[in-house]
């Protein structure tokens, strides 16, 4: 019986042949990680080639050497063959970069691996554990973290009849898990006859796409349908080799897909972006948006993904898609999302912790959105689910190293000898199947709300039923919006076109808990940064509408006194002037408990978090009854004046220490 070893491979498994192979060319032929994986892919195609097609030229003779040229003969004769069989993902001017004696050791270590019986036995898992472990490409863009990936099958849900396709499949990581999926639930399915009827994927990077097309050739013993192409292009010019249709428009039941984000770069393509209505500039109309006449002169790829996975998607079918989070919160990007609520019904949303792709070399803040393309029989239009994931199973870290459930006593938790992972996925997708029994949902993680409620906004914290409640009961007490009880300056100061010099006031220049204004820097106005902005007066309130910051404790806001009269301040403030209630009592406010919250569910963006001016001026501002807002307001104004008496006080005792420090100086000399 085969020994495990510390790592649970046997010591001569197939995960431990590929390991072994790997170890060997990366020590041997100098070539990069990348291009280790090249070779052992192209190898993998030979001998498959040789499989299917009874050629059994994929041997290594014991008498034989790497330097034979019989072996070297018919090795590179069966990659001839296997170019021409598997065009689309060779070309000919491809060649194998082993040394000859590499190439020995390598065809030696797979010859008795018999991937016709892949199904069957442990070699098609061992090589996506292999994968799992080498194949993490530049910045991640080729890859989404399994759990991910299971998450969103499970909660599209495929079915034995349905056409599933990923538009930007990398290495089939969603394509495989629908497979499964119908593998575990549909037992007596004929898998080889499901992917070639139901899978599909397409694919930009060639290297990447062999990877895709090999792990399902040596899974299944099928060919699949994934091609090599450019899944921007007009769907009438994209072909698979097994479909008889012209046009893959409007033909597939389920999408699921991971698009390159728009750190990789804009599309710039007149001729591309001008196929797509997202590829147009959109005006704002009324209370919506029209598309104009004007190509955009560049667009965020999974902009236009979007818009081309509905267009691949049947009337009724289904999207599950990872999008960045600005898509589904930022002002900038409102004309999307009501581009999307024109085609599809909003099935779901589901935030992520901002570590989910970090061993995959990416920071981004990503959420999950699912679809379903109306004219179709609707799953439930009725109601929109929202779920947070926290617990993701792994270590946000590079090495994404497990998590597993602890007892109280910190063991980890074994379920028939294996180990628990430590994720919360689980908890969502129960949530989801209630809601669709029950038509409802709250839990301590997921709600849902009626669709009608879906605004301009699809993110999970500014549905939050916490702060939608908040805002519901400060509408009932008839609070009042920002806007309607102070005039917001938010235009630049004309002082910023004359050569002067000016105080100039950022963020980190306020003492957040006693409202003051602590330092500044004297600069001429040909000097100022260009976030340098607005003019502020003495007796104006100047808060924070960008930063880490808002919505948070150490939320920035101050009264301007007569120090800092005609100064000039960052446009990461909004200044307040003319307030028609006490600035007292609106100082106590922008440090309440209610106007912090309300800031941090309307702010938006990743890197730097902000509050649309529009949201700005709708917060909403609480007013007790009188008695209680005076008492508000005498608090406030005795902390003012001992603030004010301390400073003196500090003042006075600094310029007696100076004076006696003078006269000491005097003395001695």
């Amino acid at each position: 019986m085969e020994q495990p070893t510390l790592f649970g491979d046997t010591l001569d498994s197939p995960l431990k042949r590929f390991e072994d192979i790997h170890n060997y060319l990366y020590a041997n032929d100098g070539l990069s990680e990348q291009q280790v994986l090249e070779e052992i892919v192209k190898i993998l195609f030979i001998k498959y080639y040789d499989e299917k097609n009874t050629v059994c030229a994929f041997y290594a003779k014991e008498d034989e050497s790497g330097n034979n040229a019989d072996f070297s003969k018919r090795i590179s004769g069966l990659f001839e063959n296997t170019k021409e069989k598997y065009k689309t993902y060779f070309d000919k001017k491809d060649s194998l970069k082993l040394s000859k004696q590499s190439l020995f050791f390598v065809v030696s270590k797979l010859q008795k691996v018999n991937f016709s019986e892949s199904a069957k036995d442990a070699n098609g898992l061992a090589f996506q554990k292999f994968l799992g472990r080498h194949a993490k490409g530049g910045r991640g863009q080729f890859f989404t973290p399994d759990p991910i990936i299971d998450f969103c099958v499970e909660i599209i849900q495929p079915k034995l009849n349905e056409k599933i396709i990923d538009p930007a499949c990398g290495t089939g990581g969603f394509l495989f898990s629908a497979l499964n999926f119908i593998k575990r639930n549909f037992k007596d399915e004929d898998v080889s006859n499901y992917v070639k009827n139901n899978i599909f994927g397409i694919e930009i990077n060639r290297r990447v796409s062999q990877i895709a097309k090999i792990k399902f050739l040596i899974e299944t013993n099928t060919e699949p349908n994934i091609i090599c192409e450019n899944s921007l292009k007009r769907l009438n010019h994209i072909k698979f080799l097994a479909s008889e249709e012209n046009n893959i428009a409007n033909s597939y039941d389920i999408v699921l897909t991971n698009p390159p984000f728009g750190t990789q770069g804009k599309i710039t393509q007149r001729e591309m972006l001008s196929n797509y209505d997202l590829g147009y500039k959109w005006d704002k109309y009324k209370d919506g948006y029209s598309k104009s006449h004007k190509v955009l002169k560049g667009q965020v790829p999974d902009v236009l993904f979007i818009e081309q996975c509905l267009n691949l998607l049947k009337p009724g079918g289904r999207l599950g898609i990872v999008l960045p989070n600005g898509h589904f919160e930022n002002a900038s990007m409102d004309y999307l999302r009501e581009y999307i609520k024109d085609r599809a019904f909003v099935v779901g949303v589901v935030l992520l912790p901002q570590e989910t792709f970090i061993p995959y070399g990416t920071g981004v803040k990503a959420s999950l959105l699912f679809l379903q393309k109306k004219n179709g029989k609707a799953i439930n239009n009725s109601q929109v689910f929202f779920s947070q994931i926290n617990k993701l199973g792994y270590v946000g870290n590079k090495n994404g190293t497990p998590i597993y459930k602890k007892d109280k006593r910190g063991e980890v938790i074994l379920i028939n000898g294996l180990k628990l992972i430590d994720e919360d996925f689980t908890e969502s997708v129960h949530d989801y199947k209630t809601l669709l029994k029950s038509f409802s949902i709250k839990s301590d993680k997921s709600f849902s709300i009626d669709s009608n409620q879906l605004n301009s906004r699809l993110d999970y914290n500014y549905y939050l039923p916490i702060n939608r409640a908040l805002v519901t009961n400060l509408r009932k007490l008839k609070a009042v919006k920002l806007g309607e009880i102070a005039d917001i300056i938010k235009t630049k100061s004309p002082l910023l076109k004359q050569n002067t010099y000016v105080e100039y006031v950022e963020l980190s220049d306020i003492y957040t808990k006693s409202f003051e204004i602590i330092n500044s820097t004297n600069l001429l106005t040909t000097e100022l940064p260009s976030r340098a902005s607005y003019e502020i007066k003495t007796g104006d309130i100047i808060t924070a509408v960008a930063g880490n910051s808002i919505g948070s404790r150490k939320h920035a806001t101050a009264y301007v006194t007569q120090e800092y009269d005609k100064a000039i301040c960052t446009n990461g403030f909004r200044v307040l002037r003319n307030s028609k209630i006490n600035h007292y009592y609106l100082l106590y406010y922008l440090q309440s408990d209610l106007f912090l919250k309300q800031v941090f569910m309307y702010r938006t963006g990743a890197a730097i978090p902000a509050i649309s001016d529009k949201d700005f001026s709708d917060i909403l501002v609480y007013l007790p009854p009188q008695k209680e807002m005076d008492d508000i307001i005498s608090s406030m104004e005795k902390s003012f004046k001992l603030r004010n008496d301390a400073n003196n006080v500090l003042s006075k005792i600094e310029a007696e220490i100076n004076i006696k420090h003078i006269t000491m100086q005097i003395k001695l000399t």
